[in-house]
């Protein structure tokens, strides 16, 4: 099995980037099912130019990319590419009559294609995508693979964690929004959350908004929040550690993220996995993560009562509350840890080599 991958870095954190992480160790621990593994990982965040390593290359640019692409011919029955930007690679690739598996994650793969990506698509054997959304979205504007072998292979994080390590939320009605804050993923619901805030604290008059994260967008989110009636109780906290992450997971009391574009949405399991219930949209991929009612509520973005009426229901502690927290978890653990995810990559691998 030859992996082209971005960065698999542990510094570097993101739907392709962890996924593809727990996605490779699985397949470097199973070389009995699905051959040995190659690697060829081609991130700017990578070490070098090109280095070679145990039959793994890192290439930091294109160029070095490619000549890690060309130097080798790798004697594999199969390729997974993990990002559909990196099927540029397959034509420098040595790897005679081997099957070819794209994953698609998200945004990138719902426009349409330009002709020298449409023209390497149909090379592919194998589309695995994160969601039913994310294939519907592909396949609407790329019609022409809609009759493509697929499979879905929901994603996973982590593992289960003990009762006591998941604590209790803090004294204060807080819902926190995790992510990336930046102009190109102005989609997230930050502006539709802040404008549904008066309306929450009407109703919880000390619920605060936290958000966390930054970017070229940050600045005029919080411009926005301070034009608000309760500015005084949504907070910004910008950039923040995995410590300080964990930390306000567990401080709050729900995750907030109504987007209008999540191919799957990893912080809805970071959320669910200590039993935080997940305020999703009704438009995109949250809606097979959370599952609502199971683990949290769906909302239209454009519906600013409906925000602010299911936040309310998921602020407020109480039996309720201790069923979706509940229902979160076990979801959860019964669908998305890392073991499930690599279970249901490796069996798509598995049977695609027959």
């Amino acid at each position: 099995m030859l992996g082209i991958f971005p960065s698999l870095n542990p510094a570097v954190f993101g739907g392709v980037e962890e996924s593809g992480r727990i996605a490779w160790n699985a397949i470097a621990r199973s070389s009995d099912r699905v051959g040995e593994p190659r690697l060829l990982c081609y991130s700017p965040s990578g070490a070098g130019t090109v280095s070679n390593n145990q039959g793994a290359f890192y290439a930091r640019t294109k160029p070095g990319a490619i000549f890690a692409a060309l130097a080798t011919r790798w004697s594999t029955g199969a390729v997974l590419i993990w990002h559909i930007g990196l099927l540029h690679l397959l034509p420098f690739l040595r790897i005679g009559g081997a099957k070819v598996v794209l994953f698609l994650h998200g945004i990138e793969a719902w426009r349409r294609q330009n002709r020298l990506t449409r023209f390497l698509l149909r090379r592919v054997d194998l589309f695995v995508t994160n969601s039913q959304y994310t294939w519907n979205r592909f396949i609407a504007v790329n019609t022409e693979f809609n009759d493509s072998p697929h499979r879905i292979v929901h994603l996973g994080l982590g593992t289960p964690i003990v009762e006591t390590a998941a604590g209790t939320p803090d004294v204060r009605p807080a819902a926190l929004m995790l992510g990336r804050i930046v102009k190109e993923e102005d989609y997230k619901g930050h502006r539709e959350m802040i404008k549904a805030w008066r309306f929450v604290v009407e109703c919880i008059p000390d619920a605060e908004l936290w958000i966390a994260g930054s970017g070229n967008l940050q600045h005029e989110l919080e411009r926005i929040a301070r034009a608000s009636t309760v500015a005084d109780q949504i907070r910004f906290f910008g950039q923040i550690s995995q410590e300080k992450k964990e930390e306000l997971l567990r401080q709050s009391r729900c995750l907030v993220l109504p987007s209008r574009g999540e191919g799957f949405g990893l912080v809805y399991l970071e959320a669910m996995r200590i039993g935080r219930p997940c305020l999703v949209s009704s438009l995109d991929a949250g809606r097979e993560v959370a599952n609502p009612p199971e683990a949290g509520l769906a909302v239209h973005p454009d519906n600013t009562d409906e925000i602010a009426e299911a936040t309310c229901r998921l602020l407020i502690r109480g039996r309720e509350w201790d069923e979706f927290s509940q229902r979160a978890r076990r979801r959860y653990e019964d669908q998305f840890t890392a073991a499930h995810f690599e279970h249901r990559l490796l069996r798509a691998l598995v049977e695609l080599n027959g």
